[in-house]
């Protein structure tokens, strides 16, 4: 087995709740030693989620995986001078607070790189770092408003609806990992440590799915489809008789297999129908026929008429993510962890979708609990035990 592709760097993680957490998370999951520095006391606020009584949150154990906890507060000038001096011996300095948070508390990127010109730092916010609503505040929600993503999502006789779950932080914490991935790789290269200035509503403007290119260069705005295509047909979610299933098809000779299928060959010879563009400006047509075929069987019979040994057309029932903890895919690709747990017997993760041949898992598998690696830490810092009291009874630490 080989290292992990990021051992042998250190990450000073200021992040907290989702966006931050899950990017670092990310990076600890690929080797990063990740050091996650939260509030004396009472620690990120994302702790405090769903959980059994008096335990640490799910959600926290989650995006949290595998790191290290120190207590600091930077807000106190002998926290300040202790985050600076470790600074001095990490990779990577990661927040995600609202735009201007650390410059205010007299620790900016530049006040940073001075004090270690090979520290990548980098910062997620809510719309970035320059322009008219830099440091607003903002929630998943917000993000997905803002950066366009809301108003196409839902169906066309109904609101907009946000996508499932806090889809903006994920993207945004995707796009924070690559970002910090990329800029210390650059820094192997140059020896340039670069800031990375990330904005949620940037993260999700780019996944618009092309909309601004399409409507600038073609004139037609975005439009809610609910689960269909706007461009083609069928490509929509299905009733069974138990349950929901999608099928997509984005080419013409799929429709053919489909229509072939459901014992109605003649649709993919209808002129109508021939071409994406025809099937796109009939699609309630088309998927009211194949949703009248569809309610009249299980979903298994479905899947078997339309998957691998039937017509080899894309499609999948739709599935409620605890059922896919037993999920023979999923479990065949490793993204289902099981680690004990000293006080919740168990707790289960979703794996990493990245896969390294031969490289280990990450160092740690749980979540750390609140300032678990004090004295390992400040240790480094020659600060012994008494001198830790003396911060904990301030508060510093």
């Amino acid at each position: 087995m080989a290292g992990r592709p990021l051992e042998g760097l250190r990450i000073l993680d200021l992040t907290r709740i989702v966006a931050g957490p899950f990017a670092t998370a990310i990076l600890a999951d690929m080797g990063a030693e990740v050091v996650k520095v939260e509030r004396p006391g009472t620690g990120d606020d994302f702790r405090y989620g769903p959980s059994k009584p008096g335990h640490t949150s799910l959600t926290f154990q989650n995006v949290n995986r595998g790191k290290r906890s120190i207590t600091l507060d930077v807000r106190k000038p002998d926290g300040r001078e202790l985050f600076l001096r470790l600074v001095d011996r990490c990779d990577a300095v990661v927040e995600n607070f609202r735009s201007g948070w650390l410059a205010d508390r007299g620790l900016s990127p530049d006040v940073l790189q001075a004090r270690n010109p090979r520290v990548v730092v980098a910062a997620l916010s809510g719309f970035g770092a320059t322009g008219p609503r830099a440091g607003l505040p903002s929630y998943d929600i917000v993000a997905q408003a803002a950066s366009g993503f809301l108003y196409m999502t839902g169906f066309a006789d109904g609101p907009p609806v946000r996508g499932g779950g806090a889809l903006a932080d994920f993207v945004g914490g995707l796009y924070l990992a690559l970002g910090i991935s990329s800029a210390l790789l650059e820094r192997e290269r140059s020896g340039r440590a670069r800031v990375l200035d990330l904005s949620n509503q940037d993260a999700m403007f780019a996944i618009t799915d092309s909309w601004a290119t399409i409507a600038s260069g073609l004139g037609v705005e975005a439009e809610r489809a609910g689960n269909q295509h706007p461009f083609t047909a069928p490509y929509d979610c299905f009733e069974a008789r138990d349950g929901y299933l999608v099928i997509g098809t984005a080419s013409n000779k799929l429709f053919r297999k489909l229509c072939d299928a459901i014992g109605q060959p003649e649709l993919g010879q209808d002129d109508r129908f021939r071409s994406h563009r025809g099937r796109a400006e009939r699609r309630g047509e088309i998927n009211g026929i194949v949703g009248e075929w569809v309610r009249g069987q299980t979903c298994a019979e479905v899947l078997g008429a339309l998957g691998p040994e039937g017509a080899d057309v894309p499609c999948a029932k739709v599935a409620r993510p605890d059922e896919l903890i037993d999920d023979p895919q999923l479990l065949a690709r490793d993204m289902i962890e099981r680690h004990p747990h000293p006080r919740d017997g168990e707790v289960v993760f979703h794996g990493n979708p990245l896969r390294f041949d031969g490289a280990l898992p990450r160092a740690r598998a749980l979540a750390p609990e609140l300032g678990a690696d004090n004295a390992a830490i400040y240790a480094e810092l020659e600060i012994d035990a008494a001198e830790l009291k003396r911060l904990g009874e301030q508060g510093v630490i």
